[in-house]
This record gives C-alpha cells, sequence and structure tokens, in this order.
C-alpha cells in the first residue's frame, strides 16, 4: 500500500472523508495542512501544472462560488499568484506518493479526488465508496451558509477565523 502525503485543510469535512477512504483502503495518510506550507511557484506547479487553469482551483471556495473569482478569465499568472496568496482556492486534496521505479523512486502527485482516478493511480480496494462526486462540499447545496456564516469575506482577525475553521469556510 501508499504512503500518501495528503495536504489538506485542517477541519475540513470533505478532506476527512477522503483520508478515511485512503486509510480504508490501506493506505498510510499523512496530512499536512494547506496553510501551513511554504508554497513556491514550482512547488505548486508539480501537483496542478499539468491542468486546465480552472482545474486548479477550490471550486467549493465562497470567492468561486460567489462569482468573485472566475478561473476559466485568468491567466496563468494572475491564476497562480492568487493560489500562491490564498492556498485555501487551491482545489483540494494536494496529494504525493513515492512510487517504486527501476531505478530507486519517483514521487507523484495529483490533485483533486476524483474516485475513479484515485482508484486507478493507487487503488481504493474495493471500499465502498459514497454517492456523489469526491471532492463535494459536505454543507452541501447552501454551501457555508449552513454553518451560520452569512458573509465570505476572509476575517480581519484570526479569532474569527478559528471559530470557523471546522466548517471549512477559510
Amino acid at each position: 500500500m501508499a504512503i500518501v502525503t495528503f495536504y489538506e485543510k485542517p477541519g475540513c469535512q470533505g478532506n476527512l472523508r477522503q483520508k478515511k477512504l485512503l486509510a480504508a483502503a490501506g493506505h498510510t495518510v499523512r496530512a499536512r495542512n494547506l496553510k501551513a506550507e511554504s508554497w513556491s511557484a514550482d512547488r505548486l506547479l508539480a501537483f496542478i501544472g499539468k491542468l486546465e487553469i480552472g482545474e486548479w482551483f477550490n471550486r467549493n471556495a465562497p470567492a468561486l462560488k460567489s462569482g468573485d473569482i472566475v478561473p476559466e478569465n485568468l491567466g496563468f499568472e494572475e491564476a497562480l499568484h492568487l493560489l500562491l496568496d490564498n492556498p485555501l482556492l487551491i482545489r483540494r486534496p494536494l496529494m504525493e506518493v513515492e512510487i517504486e521505479v527501476e531505478r530507486g523512486t519517483s514521487i507523484e502527485r495529483r490533485v483533486g479526488f476524483d474516485y475513479a482516478a484515485v482508484d486507478a493511480w493507487i487503488g481504493l480496494n474495493n471500499v465502498a465508496l459514497p454517492e456523489g462526486d469526491g471532492e463535494a462540499c459536505t454543507h452541501g447545496a447552501e454551501g457555508h451558509d449552513s454553518c451560520g456564516r452569512a458573509a465570505y469575506e476572509k476575517p480581519a482577525d484570526k479569532d474569527e477565523e478559528s471559530r470557523h475553521g471546522r466548517c471549512g469556510a477559510y
């Protein structure tokens, strides 16, 4: 089984569901805080560089849901800078796995949690999968308003952010 370095937003229920699926499939999950990582353009592009710009973004992010950010209208540099400035805009999870190859090991990276793609990559080993989209927000169609948070602006202080950390709004 694989050892998966799993870059997540701590407290995100969707990421928790994904980690549980990987563990149930027999993989070892090493969770890392997406916000606490030191992201450079090269490091982030190792995960997302082969994808279309629109696939780089977390479609459940409040700024995308509200239409404040439309990834398809962004150029490469602008999109990359937005993600580096606010890692919670990055499509989650980011995953790294060390793969055995003929001359040692190689690191493979993926973004997102499409069940079929993850199964083909490292195997989900016939684990019962939840219905629907593997990346869907657990708050459903109503989004983060269901947690009682009415506004989508990032709070001015860390205390406000920590109060909403469990619901995944930030």
